[in-house]
């Protein structure tokens, strides 16, 4: 229970301390966007360094060399727990935003770190307003961004499943020709959600999948995109659990 009160006070304090960070961010967009994005990304990620090392977690990563430097990419990933943006976002060589539930503008400064970060805001009950996020990823890969989204739609609460990839969530890849890097991620719900609201050590795994480009896929893996990167997860969920 004392690293759960411990991150929520680091969380806390980061949110109220950076304010006159979010104001000289602001202003710093204006004249230098480059510089807001590494600035903004540096910010965040002590951030959740501090927050992982707070909660003990430790991570055997796999693949990380798959990721290009150079480009713009598409993350997909599974989903199990709130840690798995925490210990994917320290990771990310450039700025990427991620898609975030729309509920999420309800919270005040934090909201506003996530659109510093080119996070987006998916409203999964209208579609015409989900289709303009994807458009507005879409635009954001086009100007060098990455984008993380997590296809399964929602935090799955079954642990050693998958729920159905949607296939709406490779849209962007599919638009932009930009490799999608699957992350598979093992382990990760052990750390909170498995016992709420208690905080254990816990050890994940992440392996970062060989790019996938969709333009270099037959007829039917395209049509079936999110099966087929979903298979390929699966297959390495399963062979990753013998080193949690």
């Amino acid at each position: 229970m004392l690293r759960f009160i411990c991150v929520v006070f680091v969380v806390v304090s980061f949110l109220i301390v950076t304010i006159p960070l979010l104001i000289a961010e602001w202003i710093i967009g204006f004249f230098n966007m480059e510089f807001k994005n590494k600035s903004s990304l540096a910010i965040v990620n002590w951030a959740f360094g501090l927050c992982i090392k707070i909660a003990g977690v430790t991570t055997t990563v796999i693949g990380e060399e798959n990721v290009p430097k150079d480009e713009a990419v598409l993350y997909v990933g599974n989903h199990r727990s709130y840690f798995d943006i925490l210990l994917t976002y320290v990771r990310v060589p450039r700025p990427t935003g991620y898609v975030a539930k729309v509920e999420m503008l309800r919270w005040p400064l934090l909201s506003n770190w996530m659109k510093n970060l080119h996070c987006l805001f998916l409203d999964r009950k209208d579609i015409k307003k989900g289709l303009k996020t994807i458009l507005a990823g879409v635009e954001k890969v086009k100007s060098g961004i990455s984008i993380c989204i997590f296809p399964e739609g929602t935090r799955n609460k079954v642990n050693n499943s998958f729920l159905p990839f949607k296939e709406g969530s490779f849209k962007i890849a599919e638009k932009t020709n930009a490799p999608i890097i699957p992350i598979t991620l093992n382990n990760t719900g052990a750390i909170f959600e498995d016992h709420l609201p208690k905080i254990y050590k816990t050890h994940v795994v992440i392996e970062y999948g060989k790019p996938i480009r969709i333009s270099e896929l037959s007829r039917e893996e395209k049509k079936n995109i999110g099966s087929y990167v979903q298979n390929i997860m699966e297959q390495t969920y399963e062979k990753n659990k013998a080193l949690v």
